[in-house]
């Protein structure tokens, strides 16, 4: 049975905290844009929105600008959901670019936006209603809070110095630590002094939960995927499938612990 609050409470970043869908969008166009011809821009609306519903199906950054490439190529928003990695191979084969020179651009375009304009660019990311008051809440209790997330870690900082929650940096480990997140749980877990430490974390990507659900030594981790992210409706309702993991909403989210359990 769930603790009634966490002793450690790890979150991920994008798609619980932050809603960076437009950085990413802005990121992948730029990008594809280097690689294939740019589409006329009264296309990017609907393309946009296209993008968005479809972030899901992202693991890593290169898949983004192939995403839009896709698109533009016509295939169906339900075509891609299901078949996804074979898509995003064929047209990598078919235009005979490595995912490797495509990552490499896209980190460039990124540096080169943040280089020239930091304040544009941490403007297009925005918070989930409530999330920044509710961490900031938890940070003054017991309960330690950290981030475990994929964003560079000085982003992260300096997002939430933004939005008024000055988070010790040494609470946050982003892309910069270049593991798994499971691995990092296990470091938490391990560096605790607490014999009955209660590890809850909370994510919005399922295989990320689920690969914390393969180590053994994690069986106590409390998982929990946040249904406002960059998740779909298979995935919630695999996950409410799932004896491991707690499907929240975020209005659960923003409530005290116990409501979380409901």
């Amino acid at each position: 049975m769930t603790a009634i609050s966490p002793t450690i409470l790890a979150l991920d970043f994008d798609g619980v905290i932050c809603n960076g869908l437009i950085e990413y969008f802005q990121v992948a166009w730029r990008t594809h844009c280097k690689f294939w011809p740019c589409a006329n821009q009264s296309q990017t609306e609907k393309l946009t929105n296209q993008f968005y519903r479809l972030r899901p199906v992202i693991e890593t950054g290169w898949e983004m600008p192939v995403l839009v490439k896709a698109l533009l190529e016509g295939f169906e928003e339900d075509k891609i959901l299901q078949e996804w990695s074979d898509i995003s191979q064929k047209i990598l084969r078919q235009s005979d670019f490595s995912a490797q020179e495509i990552a490499e651009t896209l980190d460039k375009q990124r540096d080169e936006w943040i280089a020239s304009d930091l304040d544009g660019w941490l403007d297009m990311h925005i918070f989930y209603p409530g999330v920044v008051e509710r961490i900031k809440n938890i940070y003054h209790t017991q309960t330690a809070l950290y981030i475990v997330t994929t964003k560079e870690g000085r982003f992260v900082k300096e997002l939430l110095q933004k939005a008024g929650f000055d988070l010790p940096r040494e609470a946050i480990f982003g892309k910069e630590e270049k593991r798994p997140k499971y691995e990092i749980l296990r470091e938490l877990k391990q560096e605790s002094n607490d014999l009955s430490v209660s590890l809850w974390f909370v994510e919005d990507r399922i295989k990320t939960l689920q690969k914390v659900k393969q180590q053994e030594d994690l069986e106590d981790v409390e998982l929990f995927l946040g249904d406002w992210g960059y998740n779909t409706a298979t995935e919630r309702e695999n996950a409410q499938k799932d004896m491991r993991i707690n499907l929240i909403s975020l209005a659960q989210f923003t409530q005290s612990f116990d409501e979380w359990q409901s």
